[in-house]
């Protein structure tokens, strides 16, 4: 079967490698289509952390099973899978945390993903496609990864929610703050980003720091209050950093975005408004039906997301340019 393989940062080799037999408990798929994440770029780039080289990336997908041995499911259902294989036994996994298991291996990062024709997953990890088309199914992943960060911060009826980066995860996040029930900020220093916040999923207000003054507008928006939830889905250090300012008192600094180095903020500030920081890793199954289901109410329109489609054959080739904002990608989309 054909594979792409990130061999170093900047550099994919395509090859040629067997079709994978399925053992007991797992399921063998067939890749119909995969998304492009930040996850991906990140690797390419060779800024990921908790990586090595070779890799084949991707985990976004939507598949057809070939073979499987789990219950409720029939080769040739159509399905998507959750990529984050725990080990079912740790402190993480017993209290129903199997997103942040301490022996995680996440699809296409710690282990080899579904660059290629044909793949592999336990049999557990399966979700159902319930009628979504393969597209809607290979959007689910990096959704459940904003609805997680949302749940995570028990996001209320109108309350102001700050989320900082316009990519794909944060204009996830941006969606289920809105069904959540809450009034919706974004902030980039895209405009192209920002226009497509307001028009296409209908945010509160929109502020770009590069710009503007970015604590005088949100005390406007809030009336003085500042939002009493800050998301961050940049992974950018010093957005992070700066963005400790920008909470309310009594607020919660949710950071799903991921880089490297250490963050620092002040402690007198943080303390004072006894804020609450805490991450937010992958998603559970609950998320990813959360997703599902709000897919099939139409509270999410899959069709704003994608805004580049090539055959796998392509993907080499058109990779690099996915790095470059001018041209416009909020998701890559690769079929077989």
């Amino acid at each position: 079967m054909k594979t792409l393989i990130c061999t170093t940062p900047h550099q994919f080799d395509y090859a040629d490698t067997p079709v994978p037999v399925a053992g007991p408990g797992e399921t063998l798929l067939k890749i119909e289509r995969i998304g492009i994440c930040g996850t991906d770029l990140h690797a390419y780039e060779g800024t990921q952390p908790y990586f090595s080289y070779p890799r084949i990336l991707g985990h976004e997908l939507a598949a057809t099973i070939v073979t499987t041995d789990a219950a409720g499911f029939s080769t040739g259902d159509i399905v998507t899978f959750i990529p984050y294989f725990n080990c079912g036994t740790c402190i993480a996994c017993r209290n129903g945390k199997p997103n942040c298991c301490t022996a995680i291996k996440v699809c296409g990062v710690h282990v080899d993903g579904g660059m290629r024709e044909y793949l592999i997953v336990p049999s557990y990890a399966l979700v159902h496609g319930e009628g979504l088309s393969v597209e809607e199914l290979a959007l689910v992943e990096p959704l459940a990864i904003g609805a997680h960060g949302i749940r995570r911060a028990v996001v209320t009826q109108d309350e102001f929610v700050l989320v900082i980066g316009a990519g794909p995860i944060g204009l996830g996040t941006m969606e289920f703050a809105r069904i959540a029930g809450a009034k919706v900020i974004a902030m980039d220093i895209n405009d192209a980003r920002l226009d497509f916040c307001h028009t296409n999923l209908k945010v509160h207000d929109t502020i770009n720091p590069a710009t503007e003054n970015a604590t005088e507008k949100l005390q406007a928006i809030t009336n003085g209050d500042m939002p009493t939830v800050v998301i961050d889905a940049t992974g950018n250090l010093k957005a992070i950093n700066n963005a400790f300012q920008y909470m309310g008192h009594g607020g919660r600094y949710v950071l799903i975005g991921l880089q490297k180095a250490d963050i620092s903020f002040s402690h007198p500030e943080f303390h004072k408004r006894e804020a609450t920081l805490m991450s937010s890793r992958n998603a559970t199954r609950q998320d990813f039906e959360h997703v599902i289901a709000s897919m099939k109410n139409r509270l999410v329109n899959p069709a704003n997301y994608i805004t580049h489609r090539v055959h796998f054959d392509e993907v080499k080739s058109n990779f690099e340019s996915w790095l470059n904002p001018a041209t416009g990608v909020i998701k890559a989309m690769v079929s077989f």
